[in-house]
């Protein structure tokens, strides 16, 4: 079948999802929505991978090393209380994962120097996740798979790389920037490599007070991307978008980041789904 929307980036193999996510799934498979489970380490990785398994189509694989599992720190913002045990990464691993038939990407990876942890010099830290990002990488390149990148106060760091990667012929298969929140220039620059650019939540979201112009910045960066380039995530269950907002979130509101894709950018919904699943769909290779 040809999915209405595709979420790029969703967690329902993640604890939030413990006792129902079998139904959630099929929740958005029912309604035409298809979606990556996304792994952040070693056996969410492998349990996305398995998950995927379970399903003829519609349900698909990303498996890496979230940098924030680089190192054992406390998480206290989306993931309540969590404790990262910092995972040694394991080459090996990975790559034999990233070679099965149902995983698509590889991610996610990246860098986060909002998550930092206090025993530790900054960096030490920096370097560790660089070395991280750089291996999995590698393994895009060798299995031709998409890199799934995620950046959280790190856009020059992480974008230095990614260009010195794609310069020495390496990231055949390109990638995303997951849950893009960087300004307009970050945005040139990774569509300027041929990356896609990927939207949540956040956009729905009112400016903030602290820093009402990002919102509006962020905006702006979706209405002057190319649509050939955009992709649509929920990052559930977190950034539930409007009027979700504060709920766990699911593959299936994928379709009020869509809606707010078109208003920003005076499209019609259905063009906007098209356009994204289509996008989607070419850069899985699915």
């Amino acid at each position: 079948m040809t999915p209405k929307l595709y979420d790029t980036h969703a967690h329902t193999h993640f604890n939030a999802f413990k006792q129902d996510a079998e139904e959630v799934m099929k929740r958005a498979l029912d309604a035409g929505v298809w979606f990556n489970l996304v792994g952040t380490q070693k056996d969410t990785s492998k349990n996305g991978m398995d998950w995927a398994h379970k399903f003829a189509e519609g349900v698909y694989a990303v498996i890496g090393l979230h940098p924030n599992h680089v190192t054992e720190q406390p998480i206290d913002e989306e993931e309540s209380h969590f404790v990262s045990r910092g995972e040694e990464f394991d080459y090996s691993y990975y790559k034999a994962l990233a070679e099965d038939r149902k995983v698509v990407g590889i991610g996610e990876c990246g860098l986060d120097y909002f998550h930092l942890p206090k025993n530790m010099p900054f960096e030490e830290v920096r370097e560790k996740q660089i070395e991280v990002f750089k291996k999995l990488c590698r393994i895009a390149t060798e299995v031709n798979k998409p890199l799934v990148v995620h950046c959280r106060d790190a856009q020059s760091d992480i974008l230095d790389i990614l260009e010195a990667q794609v310069a020495e012929g390496s990231l055949p298969a390109r990638g995303v920037a997951h849950c893009f929140d960087g300004n307009p220039e970050d945005a040139k620059r990774y569509l300027a490599m041929g990356f896609y650019v990927s939207f949540t939540g956040i956009i729905t979201f009112p400016p903030r007070k602290a820093n009402p112009e990002h919102t509006l910045e962020l905006q702006q960066v979706v209405k002057d991307a190319p649509l050939d380039r955009l992709l649509i995530e929920t990052d559930c269950p977190y950034l539930a978008p409007i009027p979700h907002r504060g709920k766990r979130n699911e593959p299936l509101y994928v379709e009020f980041v869509a809606q707010k894709i078109a208003e920003l950018k005076g499209l019609s919904f259905e063009e906007v789904a098209q356009a994204t699943t289509k996008n989607a769909r070419t850069l899985f290779k699915i």
